[in-house]
């Protein structure tokens, strides 16, 4: 479960009764495909013939740029996740981090499922003798480089809120 029981308003469009602008949403799904993208080679290596993490990223940035509707790139975002369930580690991870990033476009809390799959990607990844840990932490310093100004505040805080329920992997 990454997300919270309650929804945050800062995490729900103005034109919903929340406090988030479009440019803003638009800049967290952008932040969580960059998230994604950046592992996603993970999944091809093991899944060479399958383009569905690729095409969920590919969703968000014509979600973003208004060529696709919030529904087609939710829907890449299940395809994507469907991608992972027979797999397991870093492939695994790396297609959820996809899917989830797809689905920002209908609910913009999923910025950290993204997130927070990469990072698991990343640590799934470390080969034998290599510290997960430290694979995770620079995986995680690698995402908050990327993050636009305009909203950096409000991932970090998001960071810090929902941590727990993201296996801590923001510490």
């Amino acid at each position: 479960m990454i997300l919270p029981k309650e929804r945050d308003p800062r995490f729900v469009t103005i034109r919903r009764g929340g406090t988030l602008t479009d440019a803003d949403h638009q800049l967290l799904a952008l932040w969580a495909a960059a998230c994604a993208e950046h592992v996603l080679a993970l999944f091809e290596s093991a899944q060479p013939e399958d383009p569905r993490p690729r095409q969920a990223i590919e969703q968000v940035h014509a979600w973003a740029r208004g060529e696709v509707t919030m529904t087609q790139a939710r829907a890449a975002g299940g395809h994507a996740m469907g991608a992972a369930r027979d797999l397991r580690g870093a492939a695994r991870y790396a297609a959820y981090a996809a899917g989830q990033a797809a689905v920002v476009a209908h609910v913009a809390a999923h910025e950290l499922g993204a997130a927070a799959y990469a990072i698991k990607a990343a640590r799934a990844a470390v080969p034998k003798g290599e510290s997960a840990e430290s694979a995770g932490r620079r995986e995680c310093q690698w995402q908050r480089d990327q993050l636009p100004e305009a909203i950096r505040a409000l991932v970090l805080d998001d960071q810090r809120l929902r941590n727990d329920i993201c296996w801590s992997v923001f510490d």
